[in-house]
């Protein structure tokens, strides 16, 4: 039995709210089961500087938490004057995520710079938050082809993440923080929805795992970012 009494093939419910932020050109409030993440994305009409005169767009990430988004208050990172190793490894995993369906070159010398802030934290902060910010990047695009910034939509595709794990010796899918913190093994499936893989991130926590185990975390994947794919078009109309 899991903590959440989930199924061992069941996401957390799934909410993707858009334009929640009035001033971004694009953002969403996705929440998967407690955790809850705010994605806005933000445009500049320049590239940084090792761009420049390429022809191409650029779209890069920030990710933080709330203090209190966690059991304890965390310590603000710009208190601290720098940026934690977790933090810059995950909002470097977003960017790499959306850059992998954008055409770079139908953007023009234009920069999106994705915003993901965790509210609240339940385990699988950077899965919701490359999931929503797709949702939040395809909004600003569309304000761009609107105001005719850029010609075409540059998507190339649809992104979406989401954990999965071994808890307790069987394989589940979309693991909330009572079963990342005691999991056998947990990784993050970073998919596209024409079936490509964009990362995996996989890692045994108390004992490997063998190549059987990892192929139905991968079915559990590609069942709940198929679920995501839903949330993400329904959310983007």
């Amino acid at each position: 039995m899991r903590p959440s009494g989930r199924e061992f093939n069941a996401l957390r419910q799934v909410s993707i709210e858009t334009g929640f932020s009035h001033h971004a050109e694009g953002s969403a409030l996705i929440r998967m089961g407690r955790t809850e993440v705010l994605c806005t994305a933000s445009v500049e009409g320049r590239v940084p500087p090792f761009m420049r005169g390429q022809g191409e767009g650029w779209v890069t990430a920030e990710y933080g938490m709330l203090p209190r988004a966690t059991h304890t208050r965390g310590e603000r990172e710009a208190a601290r004057g720098k940026q934690s190793g977790r933090t810059q490894e995950i909002q470097r995993l977003i960017g790499r995520s959306l850059r992998a369906v954008i055409d770079r070159k139908a953007m023009g010398e234009i920069t999106v710079t994705m915003d993901c802030d965790v509210l609240n934290a339940d385990g699988g902060t950077r899965c919701a938050a490359i999931s929503g910010a797709y949702v939040a990047m395809v909004l600003a695009f569309r304000q761009l082809k609107a105001k005719n910034v850029i010609k075409s939509m540059p998507m190339l595709g649809q992104v979406a993440a989401v954990s999965c794990g071994i808890y307790q010796g069987h394989p589940v899918l979309d693991l909330d923080y009572a079963e990342d913190s005691a999991a056998d093994a947990d990784a993050n499936f970073i998919l596209t929805a024409a079936g490509g893989i964009v990362e995996i991130q996989a890692t045994a926590e108390k004992s490997s795992f063998d190549e059987a185990a990892f192929n139905k975390l991968l079915g559990l994947a590609r069942q709940g970012t198929a679920e995501l794919f839903k949330a993400q078009k329904a959310a983007l109309g």
